[in-house]
């Protein structure tokens, strides 16, 4: 590593995918990275990932924690208590009933079923197209979310959102775009048929996760600083084994739709690098008087030479979860996931291949876990 580079600002991008109820996961990552000293000079999201950015980018870093414990702790009241059993069956069975009772009664904070129901509707019958009000969303965004500061761009704010006219995936940027209200966080969560459409200008928007549920892409698209450290955090795994039960099924069935091919995606970055490396070794062998050729000036341009590193974590379910996970919104499982991105955050953070990042040139990829929860890869190591 060069004095140059030690010197040199790094962009820390914090990236978050949809995953409804498995959010909480999220916040104890951030809860580590407070812990590390580390702030997010750029958080990016889509649903409940939108909404968490939210939290982040409109808070000083000192109210950040606590105005995420008050959003997660408010939208798990309805059902504060948990199984009064300690094994995985009673877990089960308690997250089963706490899925459906949030099916039928709502979050708190969050959203609340339609009076009357919507199913009670004939189903060309006009009326609401959703089965859920998320008019209680907005009124706990404006609490806990300070949008003049998120205007004031001190952390970049991104949210992803998908226009219902086009298909389109918009991301919404209070550096690109201009000012970030609660509806722009509302559109990127509007998952249908559950949640309506939000209206932002002229268009109207549903979640993002419909196209993309991981705005890493935009990211490593937009960035412009010569060194970024990207830590995205996903809530839905790309691998998985093969389903044994009809249960099981549905739950990789999501799994395999939300994870949105992060590995994919790292793996398309890595081949830009490299095409990137190829042409700026080509043009050093290129005769002089091309140095102005309008061609070789564009693909120099965007062949530019940055350090990228991304640390992956990736939410591990837990023996007790289905394919409900993403909207049972107990208090009890909901602290289950705090703890566990903590804890993962905690060891990634702390891994040498981390703390090293910025001796290495072009993008580079650390998994430390090993797609492994953090009590496992601490258990690997110890019989090591």
């Amino acid at each position: 590593m060069t004095s140059d580079q030690a010197s040199s600002p790094e962009t820390c991008a914090l990236v978050l995918q949809g995953g409804g109820a498995l959010g909480s996961y999220q916040a104890g990552v951030l809860e580590a990275m407070t812990e590390a000293g580390q702030s997010p000079d750029w958080v990016a999201g889509v649903s409940i990932g939108a909404i968490n950015a939210a939290l982040i980018a409109g808070n000083p870093p000192g109210r950040r924690i606590e105005r995420m414990r008050a959003f997660w702790s408010r939208v798990t009241s309805g059902i504060p208590f948990q199984a009064w059993w300690p094994s995985d069956e009673a877990r089960a069975a308690f997250s089963s009933w706490s899925a459906a009772w949030g099916t039928l009664v709502g979050a708190p904070g969050f959203f609340s079923p339609r009076i009357p129901p919507r199913a009670l509707y004939p189903s060309d019958a006009p009326g609401p197209i959703s089965y859920y009000d998320t008019a209680p969303l907005r009124e706990t965004l404006l609490e806990l979310v300070d949008f003049d500061l998120i205007n004031q761009k001190r952390v970049r704010l991104s949210v992803g959102a998908v226009d219902v006219a086009t298909g389109n995936l918009k991301v919404f940027d209070n550096v690109a775009d201009g000012p970030i209200g609660p509806e722009h966080v509302m559109a990127s969560g509007a998952l249908p048929p559950g949640f309506s459409p939000v209206k932002v200008g002229d268009a109207f928007y549903w979640d993002g996760g419909l196209v993309s549920n991981t705005p890493l892409q935009f990211v490593l698209d937009e960035a412009t600083a010569d060194e970024i450290a990207v830590v995205q955090v996903d809530l839905f795994p790309a691998r998985g084994p093969l389903p044994e039960t009809l249960a099981a099924t549905v739950e990789r069935e999501k799994d395999i739709r939300y994870s949105s091919r992060t590995r994919l995606n790292t793996e398309d970055q890595l081949e830009l690098q490299r095409t990137k490396s190829a042409f700026r070794r080509l043009a050093r062998k290129l005769p002089p008087e091309l140095a102005d050729d309008p061609d070789v000036k564009y693909l120099a341009e965007r062949a530019r030479e940055s350090a990228v590193s991304i640390l992956q974590l990736i939410y591990r379910r837990k023996a007790y979860e289905s394919g409900s996970k993403d909207y049972e919104f107990s208090r009890a499982t909901m602290l289950d996931h705090w703890t566990a991105g903590l804890d993962d955050a905690r060891l990634a953070l702390a891994d040498p291949g981390w703390i090293g990042r910025r001796q290495r040139r072009g993008v580079w990829f650390h998994d430390p876990l090993g797609g492994q929860p953090a009590r496992q890869t601490l258990r690997r190591r110890a019989a090591t």
